[in-house]
């Protein structure tokens, strides 16, 4: 079972208004489908394709959904019908072969609105009509100011812009409004004579309009007559009372449910007003927290400034320090550089005045004739050893002399007595 979504029109399942407004279109071009080739773009659900079979010698309902086309197959199957799954605006039915086009509410869906007009014009015999209608933007806009825009509407049209858009394809263009207006019905019970119409004169309003609907042609068009449709079910003012009840139950739980969101509000406020004050103490808390933190920012940086200072009197201090150590480093090598020479000048006397006791020595094998001249000589030697031992035994009891030796300097093999 297809369902209505407010793109297309379902058979009981509209409203009483909105089904009228779209069945009498289809009574309105049915007079001139009497025995015509019609094709019906846009025929959604089918019901006016089959309302324009009663008179037509044939239809063809051109629908792009698979869905509604064989919800219009199954509902309004005929000889006389056949529904066709195409795009209005691509058809891919032969050229010139329809005495009548009929497109309602059809073109305000499309994006690409001026293909519809010209496959339109493919399709017609050169003297045949397109019969096309759309609701007045300006209208449509105002009545559905609460619901919003209609989201199956590509493109809606105020009068001028329809208008001018039908004359640019078709030279003959006869434009009707289409409106819902109150009428009085006396109606005799039982079976009825005939029908007589009263219908007051006056001038259609093209701005105030709620549809539009025009007769193109691309030849010449005789007559405009005025059309009506009263449903004979209609009955306007129960209607209406049923409405006001309807609308009236609508407003006692409209009531209910306002003043359920009124203690709900309330009940908001008041939490609202818990929270509000909640939240001024935790905000006088962070700034009681933001005035200790400045404070301790304050401290931080003070203390950053003594770290600082304290830093670079250190730095000066380890330069001093390095810089006393580098002096005595310099006098300590000076001295042990003076030792290590001393040390070795003398080591060469020692060793030189050794080689001389040598020679003596060996004078004194050779001369021992005279034993009294070797005795002195070797006393005398004896005696200048003495003297530079005691020379040479000073030099090693020297704190310089010492501290070379600590440190491996000083000529090996010659020790202290």
């Amino acid at each position: 079972m297809a369902e209505f979504t407010g793109e297309r029109v379902i058979p009981g399942q509209v409203d009483a208004d909105l089904w009228n407004e779209h069945y009498a279109r289809y009574l309105f071009a049915s007079r001139l489908a009497r025995g015509r080739r019609v094709v019906d773009l846009g025929s959604g659900s089918g019901y006016g394709t089959a309302a324009l079979a009663e008179s037509a010698a044939h239809v063809t309902g051109v629908e792009i959904s698979d869905e509604a086309v064989r919800y219009a197959a199954e509902h309004y199957g005929s000889p006389k019908v056949e529904f066709v799954n195409a795009s209005a605006t691509d058809t891919g039915l032969e050229k010139g072969s329809f005495d009548l086009v009929v497109a309602f509410e059809v073109i305000e869906h499309l994006s690409n609105w001026a293909d519809l007009l010209r496959e339109a014009k493919r399709l017609l015999k050169p003297s045949g009509q397109l019969i096309i209608s759309t609701p007045n933007r300006d209208y449509y806009a105002e009545s559905r100011r609460l619901a919003g825009p209609n989201p199956y509407h590509e493109h809606e049209f105020d009068f001028a812009e329809f208008d001018q858009a039908l004359r640019e394809l078709f030279p003959h263009v006869s434009l009707f409004t289409q409106n819902h207006s109150g009428a009085v019905v006396f109606q005799p019970l039982g079976k009825t004579a005939g029908t007589e119409l009263r219908m007051d004169r006056g001038t259609a309003e093209a701005e105030g309009a709620h549809f539009y609907v025009a007769v193109c042609a691309l030849s010449p068009q005789i007559g405009a007559p005025t059309f009506v449709y009263l449903p004979t079910a209609a009955n306007v003012l129960r209607e209406r009372e049923r409405h006001i009840q309807k609308l009236e139950g609508e407003l006692v739980q409209k009531t209910e449910w306002l003043e359920k969101n009124i203690a709900e509000h309330a009940e908001l406020v008041k939490t609202h007003e818990g929270l509000k004050q909640e939240l001024e103490q935790r905000n006088r808390w962070a700034q009681e927290l933001n005035q200790q933190l400045a404070a301790s920012g304050e401290r931080v940086v003070a203390l950053q400034e003594e770290l600082s200072a304290e830093q670079a009197a250190a730095r000066e201090t380890v330069a001093r320090y390095e810089a006393k150590v580098g002096e005595l480093e310099g006098d300590l090598a000076a001295k042990v550089a003076w030792a290590q020479e001393t040390e070795q000048r003398l080591t060469a006397e020692l060793e030189s005045k050794m080689q001389e006791l040598a020679k003596c020595v060996a004078l004194l094998q050779q001369a021992e004739q005279t034993l009294e001249e070797r005795t002195n000589w070797a006393l005398t030697l004896d005696k200048q050893r003495e003297e530079l031992e005691a020379r040479l035994s000073a030099v090693q009891a020297s704190r310089w002399h010492k501290l070379g030796r600590s440190i491996g300097l000083g000529p090996k093999g010659l020790g202290s007595r």
